[in-house]
């Protein structure tokens, strides 16, 4: 099984837990990881990008769709929400299933092909299904393996959006290294802050900031769902946490 195929297969499993979560949601939870939306924000956002993707996977443009310009098919009932998206979820794998993940495609990211969005729409998931079991009180389990990957997706892909690249330019600290080191098995990344962008290796070395954590912990830590203080960190916190509100998708 190739990785475009991996990806499928666990973004399968991530889309069935993060579907049973959201059933058992009351529409108007408020979800904390994303100040001021509701469990009914959060799965529009993600049925959006669902059949975002879809419609991408499908149609190969060679430029940005706008989600706006896609017939949605939203139900007006917010409580017929999560039936909206789950009947999204087999033309997504479907979709995917169907078109090889060597095959050219737009991305926002440096992988140019339909395989950088089984790898996308796999950690979109796991993200998302952490933030409604979050919002029910639930502490989210990631997959050591699944989180690490995440950690790598995000490093490679969200620091090289140009609005988030933009805004790490603008916050500086050229020269600078991060060092984020994963407690619960092999897991540890360098990450260097240049004028020319975010680069990252495996390994590891001495930042000026570190954050040991468990690699579940640290992917959320990337993503903006949990502070620095849930891990522990070592050296400069004002340099990591100005990095992290630079990068963080939003």
């Amino acid at each position: 099984m190739n990785a475009h195929e991996r990806y499928i297969s666990a973004a399968e499993t991530e889309i069935a837990k993060f579907v049973e979560v959201v059933g058992r949601a009351e529409p108007a939870t408020p979800v904390p990881t994303c100040p001021g939306w509701t469990v009914a924000d959060l799965i529009r956002h993600y049925g959006t990008v669902q059949r975002w993707i879809t419609h991408i996977v499908r149609t190969l443009p060679e430029e940005r769709v706008a989600e706006g310009d896609l017939d949605l098919g939203l139900p007006d009932d917010v409580n017929d929400y999560p039936r909206w998206l789950a009947d999204g979820v087999p033309p997504l794998v479907t979709t995917l299933r169907a078109t090889p993940g060597d095959t050219p495609a737009w991305a926002f990211g440096p992988d140019q092909h339909v395989r950088f969005w089984s790898r996308r729409v796999l950690h979109e998931t796991v993200v998302h299904r952490a933030d409604a079991e979050l919002a029910l009180g639930r502490e989210p389990v990631i997959d050591r393996e699944l989180a690490a990957d995440g950690v790598e997706e995000f490093l490679t892909t969200y620091t090289h959006h140009p609005r988030i690249a933009r805004r790490i330019a603008e916050f500086g600290r050229f020269g600078e290294t991060l060092h984020l080191h994963a407690t619960d098995g092999d897991g540890e990344w360098m990450v260097t802050l240049g004028p020319d962008g975010t680069r990252w290796e495996r390994g590891h070395g001495k930042g000026a900031v570190a954050a040991r954590g468990t690699t579940s912990d640290l992917l959320l830590l990337l993503y903006g769902r949990y502070e620095p203080k849930r891990c522990t960190v070592f050296g400069d916190e004002d340099l990591l946490s100005g990095w992290l509100a630079a990068a963080a998708p939003r």
